[in-house]
């Protein structure tokens, strides 16, 4: 394990003094800040999020009910914010990768849970960035679990040029990953709309089954895992 710490570190050390790697860092942190200050401005003026999404759908009776939650949906939209501009500030960067984590994570998980193609491929991806922003911390992050003193980490006035052609495949081959497995995740998605989500059903052999599915989501405003309990028995007797 010290083997691996110790490569770690050199590796982290030799990144932190290459140009390239730190304009992705700069990118991942003005990406994440924008996208809270976004969602979270609409919590503050008191907006639903997502106002377009029925509230039949899954996401959208999840946003429909956080939306009514008064204060607590304020709060959310604050949180954000805060977490925004604090990685903005050179200073609270660390600070405010911290506190943007269990928000983004918790996005993500919801995104899958209720199978919502509109975060499905971006909150994984902002997991990843923020988790980019705390490695490039990571002389901060360790000292969460050391009673060491802290040392400074300041960025070197001269840096590396090289571009990193192997990371930059690497981050590319992350986001196409992600993307072909939004695609192939799951075989049944509720989609945004009654007409989008008939589509994926349209010219297969579940076609007529997979309209019921639909209408359970869009018109019935079922929960999911019951439209989807519906389609699987419907499969089954067709088989």
């Amino acid at each position: 394990m010290s083997k691996f710490l110790t490569k770690f570190e050199a590796l982290h050390e030799l990144a932190r003094k290459n140009l390239w790697y730190y304009l992705f860092y700069l990118f991942c942190r003005g990406s994440l800040a924008f996208a809270f200050i976004a969602a979270g401005m609409v919590k503050i003026l008191g907006e639903r999020f997502a106002s377009g999404l029925s509230s039949l759908h899954p996401m959208g009776a999840y946003l429909e009910a956080l939306h009514q939650t008064g204060y607590y949906y304020t709060f959310i939209g604050l949180a954000q914010v805060l977490a925004a501009l604090l990685l903005i500030i050179p200073r609270t960067v660390f600070i405010g990768a911290l506190l943007y984590l269990p928000i983004i994570v918790n996005i993500w998980i919801l995104s899958f849970a209720l199978r919502f193609e509109g975060s499905f491929v971006t909150s994984p991806l902002m997991v990843l960035a923020n988790l980019y922003i705390l490695i490039w911390h990571y002389d901060r992050l360790k000292l969460l679990f050391s009673k060491k003193s802290p040392q400074s980490s300041r960025q070197p006035s001269k840096m590396e040029r090289t571009f990193p052609i192997g990371f930059s495949l690497l981050v590319l081959a992350v986001v196409v990953f992600f993307a072909f497995m939004a695609s192939i995740a799951y075989e049944v998605m509720p989609r945004n709309s009654l007409s989008d989500c008939h589509k994926q059903f349209e010219g297969t052999e579940k076609e007529s089954i997979g309209y019921t599915f639909c209408l359970c989501i869009h018109e019935n405003g079922l929960p999911l895992e019951q439209c989807l309990k519906a389609y699987e028995e419907m499969s089954l007797k067709e088989e």
